[in-house]
């Protein structure tokens, strides 16, 4: 019996063909034509499933994890780091997705279409109250400069933005005028019209924009969050928009989903709230299957990845 590579992203005959090709020796499975786990011969796994952790960790074989995220602060770390397994994200799949979020984001409020829309639904007709922008010439922040981050950095700097970047050691990218540590940043937030957060969920990332942090945002400014839920501490959001620290902000992810509908965040008129959907990609499947494919190759030939592979010491 051969060992199997788990996957519960359910690929098409001919991606399954082409998995099992690079990989004689393993035995490629989808979840969907087998829900029981082969636990004894589990090798790898393709997705992951948070509420099956201990039967997927209960594979004595395990050795690589694939994600389909790019996070994976929802991986059981403390035991991957101890068996030593493999782990592999799906880092730059989303880009170009998240980008447009973004940039519809700061299009939209620059244009006042978000208060154009609540004056359309009370039936009002105001020429002169949002008094629309352009963003040419503003100035945007991103904290985290992978794949999603130097895409939109791409994007927007084609949009007339100045683009600065936020990073682990400060290193240069392309399309960013300055970098900067998440140390070194203090002193220069208050400069920016728009802060982007795209950073992975660390310790040292985990409610690091909270209400000292928004304190030194200018008033005129936006803050948009397509990170990590847990990188903001909400409530320290919310008092800062009704304080006037900034004018507007918007998050796709939060510590708790479904956002209860007792939040205060629903009411806000000077909050967008999106559900979990900026990192939403069409033809999903084979965007990750060109990252499966090549590390599932590598795997049987070397049992080492070639593409994504995480740094357990850093969390990406």
């Amino acid at each position: 019996m051969k060992p199997v590579i788990y996957s519960f992203t359910n690929f098409k005959p001919d991606q399954v063909a082409q998995l099992q090709d690079s990989a004689p020796q393993f035995e490629i499975v989808l979840a969907q034509d087998s829900p029981l786990i082969p636990q004894d011969r589990l090798l790898g796994v393709i997705g992951w499933k948070k509420e099956l952790s201990q039967t997927l960790l209960a594979a004595p074989h395990l050795k690589w994890i694939q994600s389909i995220s790019a996070g994976v602060d929802y991986l059981p770390w403390s035991e991957i780091n101890s068996r030593h397994i493999l782990v592999s994200n799906g880092s730059g799949i989303h880009a170009q997705v998240i980008t447009e979020h973004v940039l519809a984001i700061i299009l939209s409020y620059e244009r006042g279409l978000f208060g154009y829309a609540r004056a359309q639904r009370e039936h009002q007709w105001l020429t002169n109250e949002f008094e629309p922008d352009d963003v040419a010439g503003k100035s945007l922040l991103i904290f985290g400069a992978g794949h999603i981050g130097q895409r939109l950095a791409q994007q927007a700097t084609a949009l007339g933005l100045h683009v600065s970047g936020v990073n682990t050691r400060g290193e240069a990218r392309p399309n960013f005028e300055a970098m900067y540590t998440l140390s070194t940043v203090t002193s220069a937030i208050a400069s920016f019209d728009f802060v982007v957060n795209i950073m992975p969920l660390t310790a040292a990332t985990t409610g690091y924009f909270n209400q000292a942090f928004f304190s030194q945002m200018a008033p005129r400014a936006v803050f948009i969050n397509v990170g990590r839920g847990p990188s903001v501490v909400i409530n320290d959001l919310a008092v800062a928009l009704q304080a006037g620290q900034l004018s507007f902000a918007s998050a796709d992810v939060f510590e708790t989903e479904p956002l209860p509908s007792s939040s205060q965040l629903w009411d806000l008129p000077n909050f967008l709230i999106t559900p979990h959907i900026a990192g939403q990609v069409p033809h999903f499947r084979q965007k990750l299957f060109a990252i499966v494919q090549p590390n599932l190759a590598s795997f049987a030939a070397t049992g080492q990845l070639s593409v994504n592979q995480v740094d357990p010491r850093q969390g990406y």
